[in-house]
């Protein structure tokens, strides 16, 4: 195995977005005149992008068509204002970015997060500089995990998918890297849908970016 680039999700890998998430879907539901959902609920629901989150705070109304799509657009209106607003870094990511960056490994930004937040998120967070490519929700007709976004960041990065390593947090991360082609690496701490990933389903479960790194170096492709 060589490694020629990296793509690495956005929450719940690099970024800590859950409380602006809960800002915005509480908001959302009290537009609906239902119940809020507690911080850890909404953590379990994040992973498969806008849509489906909001479908997961409905429950069964989200059958109910109408009523879905009139959600999800309340739900752009408020995650609009909170995105960003209590989102963190998590610990290792810069030193991580840095560290790649010094094996000269282009990265690229993959993430379900549909662009008209993907984008302002990256710029208020210092992020946006990074990332040679990134590819939101919506870029494509298909979301992880299904391997297109992980074909279209790697065509952007220059990189065949088997060289390239994709880093994040849960199985959707998994299947869409294993389906690409990519080896991939797990982090232990962001969003899994309540499923914590199994080292055994992904090529190493790292603590941070930083070890993320450092088990990168060993197969940096060297050569142009």
């Amino acid at each position: 195995m060589k490694i020629r680039s990296v793509t690495i999700d956005l929450d719940g890998t690099l970024l800590d977005t859950v409380g602006d998430l809960t800002v915005a879907c509480n908001a959302m539901l009290a537009d609906l005149e239902r119940p809020p959902f507690a911080e850890h609920e909404i953590n379990a629901f994040v992973g498969k992008g806008m849509a489906v989150l909001v479908e997961r705070c409905l429950g069964a109304a989200a059958a109910d068509a109408q009523l879905l799509a009139h959600a999800i657009e309340r739900f752009r209106v408020h995650y609009a204002e909170s995105n960003g607003r209590s989102t963190r870094i998590y610990p290792g990511v810069l030193e991580g970015i840095a560290e790649l960056q010094r094996l000269g490994l282009p990265l690229g930004c993959v993430t379900n997060k549909p662009a008209m937040f993907t984008e302002p998120l990256l710029e208020r967070m210092g992020l946006a500089g990074h990332f040679k490519a990134v590819v939101s929700g919506d870029t494509l007709p298909f979301k992880k995990p299904r391997p297109e976004p992980l074909w279209h960041a790697c065509a952007a990065l220059g990189s065949a998918p088997e060289s390239n390593l994709h880093i994040g947090d849960s199985a959707n991360d998994i299947a869409a890297a294993r389906a690409a082609g990519c080896p991939v690496l797990c982090v232990p701490y962001g969003y899994n849908e309540g499923t914590p990933v199994d080292s055994a389903e992904c090529d190493a479960l790292v603590s941070d970016l930083v070890e993320a790194a450092a088990w990168a170096a060993s197969f940096v492709c060297k050569t142009a």
